[in-house]
Order: structure tokens, then sequence, then C-alpha cells
């Protein structure tokens, strides 16, 4: 069991879809909230946001995305005033490595998740960031979870013990 401090930095919800299940429709634009924390149900998603009971255990209940990842993309495309909210993701963190995490239980602060897989970028992330990211982001698209306990969720400094 290993445990660390790792800071969220950023909570986003969504009450709709910009991108997710729009192929060959465009894109939306609902509004993206930066909130100060937000409430997550066990097995049910994030309140508010746009996959907030979606499908029963749907493995994308929350997606986490590393801040250095946005960092890098703002960088390495020249995008200063790029946004984190860009990449659609709920939670920026900013700390750990988020790839080991797949397949693992770990508790972020009070909070149970379970690790389900990469937040694969789509083609949409050229629309949404600028052309390039979708392949510069493979392998680093975030992580999808699913939420075992929930609770509020707020940004700051935080525990993250892996179980």
């Amino acid at each position: 069991m290993s445990e660390s401090a790792v800071e969220v930095t950023h909570l986003f919800i969504s009450s709709g879809h910009n991108y997710f299940g729009r192929h060959g429709l465009g894109s939306e634009d609902h509004v993206i909230t930066d909130c100060d924390e937000l409430e997550l149900v066990a097995g049910r998603g994030v309140v508010n946001d746009r996959f907030f009971d979606y499908e029963e255990d749907y493995k994308g209940q929350i997606t986490l995305f590393d801040h250095a990842t946005y960092v890098r993309v703002k960088e390495h495309f020249d995008l200063p005033g790029l946004e984190p909210m860009a990449f659609r993701r709920n939670v920026v963190v900013k700390g750990v490595d988020l790839m080991s995490l797949v397949d693992e239980r770990f508790m972020l602060g009070d909070i149970e998740l379970t690790g389900s897989q990469e937040a694969k970028p789509c083609y949409w992330m050229d629309e949404a960031c600028a052309p390039g990211v979708e392949k510069f982001l493979r392998g680093y698209g975030g992580l999808r979870c699913r939420i075992v306990t929930g609770g509020m969720l707020s940004k700051g400094i935080k525990s993250l013990k892996q179980l």
C-alpha cells in the first residue's frame, strides 16, 4: 500500500456532452463549470455532471487528468491561454502517475475510487485544444474511474492511498 500527497487543482462539471457521442453531428457548447467542490455518489457519478447515472456500472463515473500533462500541452503547442477545462475531465491533479492507478483501488482524500482505464483522447481534442493534441495525449489522456465510496471532493492537498 503506497500513500502520497496530491493536489486537486481543478474540479469541473458540465450538464451536457460537447463531443462525447457526437460523431458526425458537430460539437455542442455546453458550459463547463469550475467548482470548489464536487459531490460524488457511489456507483452513479458526479452530481450535476453529464455522466451522472449515464449507465449502470459506467467505467467513467469520474475522470482525472494530470496537471503536468496540461502544462506540457500548453507549452508544446504554444497555447498560453488554454484552460484545463478544455480536456473535459472532472478532476485535475498534481503529483500522481494516473496510469499507475488503472485496475487499482485507491482513496483520494475520503473518496474511494477504482481506476478503470485510460480516458483515451479522441479526435475531438484537436478541436477543443489544437490540431495534433489527440496524438500528443496518447497514453496521457487521464484516468476513468468508478466511484466506490462517495462524498464531497474539494480542491487542495489530499492524501492518495492505494488499497
